[in-house]
């Protein structure tokens, strides 16, 4: 998978959590046959453009099998030695052949022909002949994904469905930002570092982790889109905090970790329920922390915001319900920040927490009436379903109990439920959202808009009155496990078999919406309030020189009094 948004110094613009492209004429490759061979354009023309040709019929051919307007039955290629359907063919990038890899005849081919390259056209990577093996080159990879991208742009809409999606572009520095650059060091910022525990804040630093590590919130205050310096919230600015936060996590610390005592503060300041020093829930902290995020950041309205927050956390739910009278199905949309899923007794999967989620169940519901009928009715068939997914799925575990968390009340003590549940690296969650449940499993667009990956996990060990929370998180493809101060590094196996009970993961979005690039309104406004600055800066200079040059005429005339 490509780099999720690699951030860079505070001087140049944010990256995009999409695709990052590699350099084309980066030479670190780790087969040299494909390096000279690109190097030569003569030769490398025409090997590109059978490229180029077999991943755009493999996009467009999946594109048109899934997302058709009418289903058809479409052919599989066959090998061209066996005459066999080949589900995962492999095209020689020399000649018009393509085979299968199973029997090895495709590899056959190559050596009788005495070619040197085959592309395999599920996924688009390259076989070697010399090497015997997949080999992986950046000019390749790149052509590859732009490829994808853009059939994926043509062929789908975007959010509104009225207007096709907007093309990628990436990130080109100006004029502006290359001087910028010129005068900047650049400085390693992987974020990797502890937080100290300021007293039972394991919760805090779990909940902070997360955010640190979420690529869309990195860009975003790296990329100083908010600025401490500019901000009118002078006090209890919980964006402000987490800027400060941002720049000490990802500058070369001086000490092993980081206080937020002042994140802390305002914390407790902007939700009283998690004041003082007892332990406390990680998820009431991320929507408190959201909240107040929400609260201070620019672009914040009560309708249709575009901050920071619900611009990567904001998605829709749309619950149905269904009478039991006369059939009518009412719809109710209602936005949310995270995602609370039930856990059943005995092994759970992610997978199937969210299909219970999205299954029609019967609710025992007092007095509710019918928008069609009338009818008052103790029962209905309700169901849940995703009907915008945000670019970041914040999803918490809980069992169906009156506390809605892993915690239970059994009289006057308090008990934290351990039901285990396992979840995978990366999910689609096109079968959740509403398009599919209302459509029969059809939804709009190619899967890959629908794809999350993991980057964070929230554990929880021992129970409410002395449990302790500790995190996994992502940087790139490297997993580190975070317990307060200490750093540690982690495996993919040891983020999904982790001993502690998961309560909460982050998923991010691999490809994004984008929209036409407009410049925001609070850099306008920015950009207006300096202006206005410097001519009041200005006249206040004139109305100086106005003054001084009064004083000097009075001067003048009180020595020609006197000398008269």
């Amino acid at each position: 998978m490509a780099d999720l948004a690699t951030p860079r110094s505070r001087s140049s613009s944010a990256a995009t959590p999409d695709i990052l492209f590699d350099d084309p004429t980066d030479s670190n490759t780790g087969c040299t046959h494909i390096s000279a061979l690109l190097a030569d354009p003569i030769e490398s023309d025409p090997l590109l453009k059978k490229f180029r040709r077999v991943v755009t019929w493999k996009a467009r051919r999946t594109h048109e099998a899934i997302h058709s307007a009418k289903r058809r039955k479409v052919s599989l290629p066959t090998c061209g030695t066996c005459g066999l359907t080949a589900p995962r063919p492999f095209v020689c990038l020399d000649c018009a052949y393509s085979g299968c890899l199973k029997n090895d005849h495709v590899i056959e081919h190559l050596n009788d022909e005495n070619h040197r390259f085959c592309v395999d056209a599920q996924l688009g990577v390259v076989f070697c002949k010399e090497c015997q093996d997949m080999i992986y080159d950046p000019t390749l990879d790149n052509l590859q994904q732009q490829i994808v991208l853009g059939i994926e742009e043509k062929q789908t809409k975007h959010r509104d469905e009225k207007r096709p999606r907007e093309p990628y572009q990436p990130w080109k520095p100006e004029e502006k930002d290359v001087v910028a650059l010129d005068n900047t060091t650049p400085l390693p910022c992987q974020g990797q570092r502890g937080l100290l525990n300021l007293g039972q804040t394991c919760f805090l630093n779990a909940t902070l982790q997360a955010l640190l590590h979420n690529p869309l919130l990195r860009n975003y205050f790296l990329g100083d889109k908010h600025n401490p310096r500019w901000c009118k919230s002078k006090d209890d600015c919980a964006c402000c905090e987490l800027d400060r936060l941002f720049s000490a996590t990802h500058t070369p610390p001086s000490v092993p970790a980081f206080g937020p005592t002042a994140l802390l503060a305002t914390t407790w300041r902007a939700a009283g329920s998690l004041a003082g020093y007892a332990q406390q829930d990680a998820h009431e902290c991320l929507i408190a922390l959201l909240n107040a995020a929400h609260a201070s950041a620019r672009g914040s309205t009560l309708l249709k915001c575009n901050c920071i927050v619900h611009s990567t956390f904001g998605g829709l739910l749309q619950s149905d319900m269904r009478c039991p009278r006369c059939d009518n199905l009412s719809e109710t949309v209602d936005p949310c920040l995270d995602i609370s899923l039930g856990l059943s007794p005995g092994q759970n999967t992610l997978a199937g927490c969210l299909k219970r989620f999205t299954q029609p169940e019967n609710l025992i519901v007092k007095d509710w009436a019918c928008q069609k009928c009338g009818k008052v009715s103790q029962e209905a068939n309700k169901r849940l379903s995703i009907k915008r997914l945000p670019p970041v799925l914040s999803m918490q575990f809980k069992v169906d109990v009156p506390l809605g968390h892993r915690f239970e009340q059994r009289g006057t003590e308090t008990h934290k439920i351990d039901t285990p549940v396992r979840v995978p690296l990366s999910i689609n969650m096109a079968p959740y959202t509403t398009a599919a449940v209302e459509g029969s499993g059809t939804y709009p667009g190619p899967e890959a808009l629908y794809d999350y990956e993991l980057f964070a996990v929230i554990n929880h060990e021992g129970q409410i009155d002395n449990g302790h929370y500790t995190s996994f998180a992502r940087f790139q493809d490297t997993w580190c496990r975070f317990d307060d101060d200490k750093v540690t590094p982690a495996t993919h196996a040891g983020v999904l078999d982790a001993s502690a009970p998961i309560y909460m993961v982050f998923y991010v979005k691999r490809r994004l919406d984008y929209k036409p690039h407009t410049t925001p309104s609070y850099v306008l406004t920015r950009e207006s309030e300096a202006v206005r600055e410097r001519e009041a800066l200005a006249a206040k200079a004139r109305a100086e020189q106005e003054q001084a040059r009064e004083r000097e005429r009075e001067v003048e005339d009180e020595l020609l009094a006197i000398v008269g």
